[in-house]
């Protein structure tokens, strides 16, 4: 796969091909099971619905910065990223075969709701193998970076996978939670969420307050280039868990529960981290994020 000329091209707006395109060495890209090589979704094709020939995931491998990398990449296009078997069959190999041949990291272009719901149990048997990999691949020493910044962001049984990864690199624009807007809006009504106020979903789920509350690990502008530099640095990260890293994660997390769990909008949620003024939080750039967050720390 040839390097497109994808400066300042929109990471949200960009296809997979074309998000590989920009973050893998230019001419180091080499595909497994390609579309000429891979058979659509069978469980698909019992429904009569129309398939993909890569069932909405890229799978290969390639450079990044010199280092090879092996790279999963889901098209938010077909069917909102949702993994179904083959889909997450893709994902699982990969993430084996990196295992085996320890390259430099695996990268996860996450862009996907979760679970395609046509493929039922298939589907959440994919999703919970992918969990195993990505924990099998992390206690083989190769970190597994997951990048979220596409239109369906990382949802359901990928918002687990995501969060399960050594790093997480999201944009603005990218979205990150285990239970999609509608979802929430359906089971516990409008008044608990309001799945069509755009704007209290970026406040939740958003790269923003994921990136204040300490989920995301890099904080990037919406293009193609700063995902790359950012990856670029998320592979160095050591990516063993140790029962020390858990304990401490753990405690992180009690002590949110406790300090956020009553709280529905990210701007409660940044008025208890001490910010004075959290309404301006929406328009600030990356760099004032940075040093919002920065400022917070000391």
């Amino acid at each position: 796969m040839t390097m497109l000329n994808l400066k300042r091209k929109s990471w949200f707006e960009a296809t997979a091909r074309e998000r590989v395109a920009g973050l893998i060495d230019a001419n180091t890209f080499s595909e497994y099971l390609p579309p000429e090589l891979s058979t659509p979704s069978k469980h698909l094709a019992v429904l009569d619905l129309a398939g993909a020939f890569d069932d909405g995931v890229i799978i290969g491998s390639g450079k990044l910065g010199g280092k090879m990398v092996y790279v999963a990449a889901q098209e938010g296009q077909f069917m909102g990223g949702a993994v179904g078997e083959t889909h997450g069959a893709k994902i699982v190999g990969l993430l084996k075969k990196a295992i085996q041949d320890k390259p430099a990291a695996v990268i996860l272009l996450v862009d996907s709701g979760g679970v395609r719901l046509h493929e039922a149990n298939a589907g959440l048997i994919a999703i919970s193998e992918i969990m195993r990999a990505v924990l099998e691949t992390r206690a083989a020493g190769v970190p597994v970076v997951a990048l979220v910044g596409g239109t369906c962001g990382a949802f359901g049984g990928m918002g687990i996978v995501t969060c399960l990864c050594s790093a997480i690199v999201m944009s603005e624009e990218g979205r990150l939670a285990l239970s999609g807007p509608e979802v929430i809006e359906t089971v516990a009504g409008v008044e608990e969420f309001d799945s069509k106020d755009r704007a209290l979903v970026w406040r939740v789920t958003g790269g923003k307050n994921r990136f204040l509350m300490g989920d995301a690990t890099y904080l990037v502008n919406d293009d193609v280039p700063a995902f790359r530099d950012a990856a670029e640095k998320a592979i160095a990260i050591d990516p063993v868990l140790t029962v020390e890293k858990l304990m401490a994660d753990q405690t992180r997390l009690e002590s949110r529960q406790a300090l956020f769990g009553t709280l529905k909008d990210g701007l409660e949620v940044w008025t208890k981290l001490g910010i004075a003024d959290p309404q301006s939080v929406p328009m600030l750039d990356t760099p004032e994020m940075l040093a919002l967050k920065e400022g917070l720390a000391a």
